[in-house]
């Protein structure tokens, strides 16, 4: 027999190795080839998909148990044995020997544990069929020593396996390594390896019987005729017991007739009944859709009619007027201790009614009857509150402008010469700063009238100040009875004057335009930022960009005396005609005065 590599002891140096550490024994190692077959179809037995491999059956003891392993180990690049995969015996179920292999050296090993039953499992191709004996024996003999059973065998013929068992009692070889290095090499009969094939599979006595069985059946080429005419003769007797045993169970095969023919009738009642069972399993079928169709459409119904509430929610909540704006729109106090509740309430009004245009309402819901009269509503409240908050301001303009008149401590007075002063006018009127501004954008048709009451107003309070102001500083100058010296001394003339009387009234002259003019300034200054003669949007983004600095003005209100240069930008957002007619209003009349 040739020499296998079952015998090679590198190659089982090799695997113990590449399984260091596993506590695993190798019992045998032997190269084979692997490739892969497919279900249902022929595997092609090519070398272009064949990998080299190593199979090791191996055993781990664990107490009083043992474990039958097989290992498969792969070449690495470096041609180093490496472990590639690990199969429990324990698991193998069938051992099959590959039909269209005319060799018979393909097998593939069926284990119940794989996890993908859909992928065809390897296929295994010894060098000869030697090593194929060799390999299948050592598995059977493992499973029944250690598992206690046998797999189930396929395409190889268990007794052809122990005649060559018997042939081939060839002495293996196992070394042991020595602590100094040095191999011993002991010859081991099968015996010894516990692979004695006879032994485990038939018996002494069951060899011989077959031996004697196949001994009757041996003959040699010239014996063709008799062996033929000895088959025929037991043919004959074969077909003439049948038909014997045939006559004899006539009454049996009548029985085996009636129960086929009472089978039938229950299968024909059964067939009756299934299709009974199938037409109302259809009927309940479509009653199920039915039912389905009918809750889809009244879960989409339920899932719509939420969204709707909620939407219809939040309308409702956009249409609703708070009680305290209410009170305060419809209310006639614009007291400056309520002055802050009814800005927020102009601001909710501004804000509510822009929320129901086009551009910030969806047009569906504008065209809704409930979204026309609350349109309507909030147009009534808005007109009764700027009509009620322009009466209370041209009121309360012609009231404090009246107060001052008659408070002679505003006023220029014998013996003091008083410079005027409006700081209380003007802290009054920022406190309604920013109620203007929202009247300004609710109606932009109402500060014609408040610009020509607080002009009038304001026109009265100045002409005053500017002739008690010339008739105090006229009595306080002395000047020569020459009433015309002073003009002349302008005019250039060489007319001999008095120089002293001359100095005094040009001091006066100079004195009085150098306090009316620039509160004059002020005063129209103040009443372009007043009286709302700006664009609001362009006011507020320039107070929002001032937020992060001081700001004294928390009513909205700005400051009058700012830089000429931020007053440069707002040019372009002022009204001038309308500030033109209100400054011709507020100026009426001062050149006669001064």
């Amino acid at each position: 027999m040739a020499k296998s590599s079952a015998d090679d002891a590198e190659l089982r140096r090799a695997c113990e190795a590449a399984i260091e550490g596993s506590k695993h024994k190798v019992s045998l190692s032997i190269r084979t080839v692997k490739t892969h077959g497919t279900w249902g179809k022929s595997a092609k037995l090519g070398r272009q998909m064949a990998k080299p491999r190593v199979l090791a059956l191996c055993t781990k003891a664990k107490g009083q148990r043992t474990k039958a392993f097989l290992r498969v180990l792969k070449y690495s690049n470096g041609g180093v044995l490496e472990p590639a995969k690990l199969y429990k015996l324990k698991h193998l179920s069938k051992v099959e020997v590959a039909a269209n292999d005319p060799s018979g050296c393909t097998f593939t090993l069926g284990f119940d544990n794989l996890r993908n039953q859909t992928v065809a499992p390897p296929q295994w191709t010894m060098r000869n069929i030697d090593d194929r004996n060799r390999l299948l024996l050592c598995i059977l003999n493992i499973c029944k020593d250690v598992l206690g059973r046998l797999p189930k065998v396929v395409g190889v013929d268990v007794v052809e396996m122990a005649l060559w068992a018997k042939e081939n009692k060839p002495a293996v070889s196992t070394q042991s390594n020595q602590q100094d290095g040095a191999s011993v090499e002991s010859a081991v009969t099968e015996t010894e390896l516990k692979v004695n094939v006879e032994k485990e599979l038939v018996s002494q006595a069951e060899e011989e019987d077959m031996e004697a069985l196949l001994g009757t059946y041996i003959m040699g080429v010239g014996e063709a005729e008799a062996f033929s005419e000895r088959l025929k003769r037991e043919l004959q007797a074969l077909e003439a017991a049948n038909v014997h045993a045939i006559l004899e169970s006539e009454p049996l095969i009548d029985e085996v007739l009636q129960g086929l023919e009472s089978a039938t009738n229950c299968l024909e009642d059964m067939d009756e009944w299934l299709g009974m069972f199938n037409v109302k399993l259809r009927h309940m079928r479509e009653d199920i859709e039915s039912i389905e169709s009918r809750n889809n459409k009244l879960e989409m119904q339920s899932i719509n009619n939420k969204t709707l509430i909620e939407e219809l929610d939040k309308l409702l909540e956009q249409l609703s007027i708070p009680s305290g704006y209410s009170a305060c729109l419809t209310g006639d106090s614009f007291d400056e201790a309520l002055m802050m509740q009814n800005i927020e309430a102009c601001e909710w009004l501004t804000t509510a009614m822009r929320g129901l245009e086009v551009p910030n309402i969806d047009p569906m819901y504008a065209k809704m009857r409930g979204v026309k009269e609350k349109r309507g509503e909030l147009q009534i409240i808005k007109s009764t509150f700027v009509g009620k908050a322009s009466e209370y301001m041209r009121c309360y303009f012609a009231s404090f402008v009246d107060f001052m008149l008659n408070d002679k401590n505003y006023f220029s007075q014998r013996g003091q010469l008083k410079r005027p002063d409006h700081a209380d006018l003007r802290f009054k009127c920022r406190t309604y700063a920013r109620l203007l501004k929202h009247l300004k954008i609710l109606d932009k048709n109402c500060l014609g009238p408040l610009r020509k009451a607080y002009c009038a107003s304001l026109n009265l309070l100045l002409r005053k100040e500017a002739r008690e102001f010339a008739n105090e500083l006229r009595s306080c100058t002395k000047t020569s009875k020459t009433q015309t010296v002073w003009f002349e001394a302008f005019t250039g003339s060489g007319q001999n004057v008095n120089s002293a009387d001359t100095s005094t009234v040009s001091d006066a002259y100079a004195k009085i335009l150098t306090i009316f003019i620039p509160l004059l300034v002020d005063e129209s200054t103040f009443l372009a930022h007043f009286l709302c003669f700006e664009d609001p949007s362009v006011i507020d983004s320039k107070k929002a960009g001032s937020n992060n600095g001081d700001n004294d003005d928390d009513l909205g209100m700005l400051d009058i005396d700012e830089d000429d240069s931020k007053s440069s930008t707002r040019k372009n957002s002022v009204d001038f005609a309308a500030l033109n007619e209100s400054l011709q209003d507020l100026l009426d009349g001062m050149q006669v005065c001064i």
